[in-house]
């Protein structure tokens, strides 16, 4: 019950400290709309493949903007103040939760600017959105982690990258097939079984943060 508590103060604030601190989130936003428009100048019609391949290059370059900034911007002062009042897992859930919320909102956002500057080649809304909330989570999950990896070290931004890339593929590789099959690119009648697996995957990532957390914690 502690836990949980503490997990939903953690998250009240991080939703507080970005609203003061509203100029991250525009940069975020601006990040998108700008993509996006860069794609519109530069595609006269955007075919559906096309489309799907964009989309999800946009999110996934977007999530680590998003992201990258989770433990960078807590100072050691914050961070020995909550190491003395929290339990690490309750700050490590806290983020994970605040950055899928963030990426899910910035995905639907995403979704509904390619769809005003071209057509929306979506035919199934249920299954892309399915996509949509499989891609939060496993985003948020990989790179909130590595984010705390990496602002243990001085080059922070590049090692995330490093440590990021081999195990965002996979997630990236399952949700272009799942949303491919979403536009009616492919038809996968197995297409359950990749959202299992990628359910698999997201919980996988889950299990080692939470183990490893609080190791990377102490230090």
């Amino acid at each position: 019950m502690n836990l949980l508590r503490e997990t939903a103060v953690l998250l009240r604030k991080e939703a507080l400290l970005e609203w003061r601190m509203n100029y991250a989130i525009s940069g975020i936003l601006l990040y998108v709309f700008s993509t996006v428009f860069i794609v519109y100048v530069a595609f006269a019609q955007i075919q559906p493949q096309a489309w799907n391949t964009l989309f999800w290059i946009i999110i996934l370059f977007t999530s680590v903007n998003a992201i990258v900034k989770s433990f960078v911007q807590e100072n050691s002062a914050r961070q020995l103040y909550y190491y003395s009042l929290m339990h690490p897992i309750a700050i490590l859930l806290s983020k994970i939760i605040y950055n899928t919320l963030l990426l899910i909102f910035l995905s639907v956002l995403c979704w509904a600017a390619l769809s005003f500057v071209s057509n929306n080649p979506v035919q199934d809304t249920g299954q892309f959105v399915l996509a949509i909330l499989l891609a939060g989570l496993g985003f948020s999950i990989t790179f909130t982690f590595i984010a705390a990896i990496a602002a243990k070290a001085d080059n922070s931004a590049t090692l995330m990258a490093i440590l990021a890339f081999p195990l965002v593929i996979p997630i990236l590789l399952t949700l272009i097939k799942l949303s491919a099959n979403a536009l009616r690119l492919l038809n996968d009648t197995g297409i359950l079984q990749d959202v299992w697996m990628l359910v698999g995957i997201d919980l996988l990532l889950l299990a080692v943060a939470l183990v490893l957390y609080p190791f990377l914690w102490k230090d």
